[in-house]
């Protein structure tokens, strides 16, 4: 059956050819969301739970975390910045999928003896989650989560207000339009544990800032930060 089965998908290819989302050129088999040129060309940071870096020193002074990494850096041309597009704004979910599942992998060993009680993402408010139809982060939540062998826990922060975009505002504006904007639900269950709190980019920490202060209002609870990529 494997033989027919590479045929149908062979035809497939040919007839609608599926293209890498970093440089548009065909995919072939074996190859999924970016083709192997662009997967070897993305702009790791081979930061890690284990080690101090530039994601840990964000939160210095600001937030109290136990540890912090993202899998790429996020330039202003780069070819993060055109997936993390896609996933968010052309309904490309699965994205987010192939980052987590890779990035689970990378860090699987670093909370090989930290017990995680689950994955906590930043949290859309529900108009813009309507609008979008996805929180652009549960697939690579879900992701992580399998390769970390832990629960997706998407219940447990809610945002209090609909927002406009962060990007174009200063550091400090930023800071202040997001500060008490995130709550934490009923999370009895995760008193006293460590969770894994996730965010697409890291800018100016901002919005992670505030999500770890909430989530600090849990008695005792243990945090670590992921994100897909951060502002170099």
């Amino acid at each position: 059956m494997n033989w027919s089965s590479n045929i149908i998908n062979d035809i497939n290819s040919i007839l609608l050819p599926k293209l890498c989302f970093g440089c548009n050129e065909q995919l072939f088999r074996g190859e999924h969301i970016l083709c192997t040129f662009c997967r070897h060309d993305l702009p790791f940071t081979d930061q890690n739970f284990s080690e101090e870096n530039a994601v840990d020193r964000i939160f210095y002074g600001r937030a109290h975390i136990s540890k912090a990494a993202s899998f790429l850096y996020f330039h202003k041309n780069g070819k993060a910045k055109q997936l993390l597009h896609a996933l968010k704004y052309q309904n490309q979910e699965q994205i987010g999928s192939y980052f987590g599942a890779w990035f689970g992998q990378k860090i699987a060993n670093d909370f090989a003896n930290i017990s995680l009680a689950g994955i906590v993402p930043v949290p859309l408010h529900p108009k813009k989650l309507k609008q979008r139809g996805y929180n652009q982060l549960d697939g690579f939540g879900k992701a992580l989560a399998h390769e970390l062998n832990t629960s997706y826990l998407p219940q447990i922060l809610y945002k209090t207000a609909n927002t406009r975009t962060q990007t174009k505002k200063t550091r400090l504006n930023r800071w202040k339009n997001v500060q008490e904007l995130y709550k934490v639900k009923d999370a009895t269950q995760l008193n006293g544990k460590s969770i894994l709190l996730i965010d697409d980019v890291i800018t100016t920490g901002a919005t992670l800032e505030a999500c770890i202060n909430a989530l600090h209002t849990i008695p005792n609870v243990n945090i670590y930060v992921a994100t897909l990529a951060v502002v170099p």
